[in-house]
């Protein structure tokens, strides 16, 4: 008989207030503690409804949501995706330091940066304007694909990179609730200081 997987919420690395001034602890306990939970539950609840694919590993289901029973199918896509695509993002930040950014930037992922977008900063600024330009909710990502080439993308709602076939490296959730506590309608203000807190030790490990 398989074993069925029961997702938790991960706890957070770091306390809710640790990623202050940058992104404000309300905002942080609200997303994690009533978002992201109610991820993790509405997906459990979907797979209960179809025990025969609850051992799957959640990625696993993500790559092929097409295999994926049609009852259900709407509900991982949006909720397993809500809860793959937040458990990255908290781990792909990290309290702010003074630590420069050419210090910061694990060597592997400024070649790879340097190869496809000519500099961390060129990056940035890429990646920034592909967030900002985004139209409603969803997510911004660096993704590496099967030639190990680096690019943006962004997607909607709470689709990822995994569905295409990607992996992601790096993302930035661009739902209101992400920022509005805080910065309200100025998402680039949100953007650009979210900078200060990437984890750019994890995007190494991701790639």
């Amino acid at each position: 008989m398989s074993k069925v997987i029961k997702y938790e919420l991960p706890q957070l690395p770091y306390a809710y207030d640790a990623l202050e001034p940058h992104i404000d602890s309300r905002t942080m306990e609200l997303h994690h503690t009533k978002h992201h939970v109610t991820y993790v539950a509405k997906l459990n609840e979907a797979l209960a409804q179809e025990p025969q694919i609850a051992d799957k590993p959640l990625e696993a289901l993500l790559r092929d949501l097409n295999a994926v029973p049609e009852s259900i199918r709407a509900a991982v896509r949006n909720h397993g995706g809500g809860h793959y695509n937040h458990s990255l993002f908290w781990q792909c930040m990290k309290p702010f330091g003074p630590t420069p950014l050419h210090m910061a930037v694990p060597q592997k992922i400024l070649d790879a940066i340097a190869k496809d977008f000519g500099s961390v900063e060129k990056f940035k600024e890429q990646f920034t304007m592909a967030a900002a330009s985004l139209f409603g909710s969803g997510w911004a990502w660096l993704i590496i694909d099967g030639s190990e080439k680096l690019s943006i993308i962004t997607t909607p709602n709470q689709d990822n990179p995994v569905m295409q076939g990607l992996n992601p490296l790096l993302c930035l959730d661009l739902w209101e609730h992400s920022y509005y506590l805080k910065w309200q309608h100025q998402r680039g203000e949100y953007i650009k200081s979210w900078w200060n807190v990437v984890n750019w030790k994890q995007v190494g490990e991701n790639l």
